[in-house]
């Protein structure tokens, strides 16, 4: 039987980093956003995210309540870039040629994950919401429900008109398979060692354009459209 791969040990954050960050209230939901991203939802204690954080076991408590409501308030501070997916829908529509609208929902649907995950913070949090969506536990319902799945009804909505006759069914499995390629392309690093370093990790302006075109052929191709 293969030996369990140990996880990576957590490491409190220095006393000088705290000193320069007052803000004691963002230092605790960053350091539960770390924490949650890297360990998942049970594997972190709320004395786990006050030692990250530099703050009294307490404070945590005091300003987010249970652990619960803390988590779920780190989806709540970073829904902008859902925001933005959402509002990118509303101005498609006419911005350009009808054969091009499904290249418009691809882009749209795709750049604004991107541009969160070009910096550290925002792929930390990227990698947090990959966790949301795989594990099922009920403490992930909540930002699914409030979070996620307008967007996906979105965008599925979105393709079924932007390809008429295709079933809700076919949009879904499209939509699904969509965003797996996408959370991969965020999270996995490997494509320096499998190009054989042709291709650079995170370089996400320069491998944008290649994912939406291989995302929208493959739609096409899938609906034979």
């Amino acid at each position: 039987m293969a030996a369990k791969i140990a996880p990576a040990p957590r490491r409190a954050r220095p006393r000088s980093e705290i000193d320069e960050a007052p803000d004691r209230r963002r230092n605790i939901l960053m350091a539960a956003e770390a924490l949650f991203a890297r360990h998942g939802y049970h594997g972190v204690s709320i004395r786990d995210i006050a030692e990250e954080a530099g703050v009294p076991l307490a404070l945590v408590g005091y300003y987010y309540g249970p652990k619960l409501a803390l988590y779920e308030e780190i989806f709540r501070q970073r829904s902008g870039y859902i925001r933005e997916r959402l509002a990118a829908l509303e101005t498609l529509w006419h911005a350009g040629p009808p054969d091009e609208l499904l290249d418009r929902i691809v882009r749209a649907f795709v750049r604004p994950a991107l541009k969160l995950a070009a910096n550290p913070e925002g792929r930390q949090f990227m990698q947090l919401v990959a966790r949301n969506l795989v594990e099922q536990g009920p403490e992930n319902s909540g930002p699914r429900a409030e979070l996620f799945d307008p967007v996906a009804h979105a965008y599925i909505d979105a393709l079924m008109k932007a390809l008429p006759g295709i079933s809700r069914a076919q949009a879904a499995w499209c939509y699904q398979f969509s965003l797996g390629a996408l959370m991969h392309h965020i999270s996995d690093q490997r494509i320096e060692d499998l190009s054989h370093g042709q291709a650079k990790a995170r370089e996400f302006d320069r491998s944008a354009d290649l994912l939406c075109r291989f995302l929208s052929a493959g739609i096409r191709h899938t609906c034979a459209v």
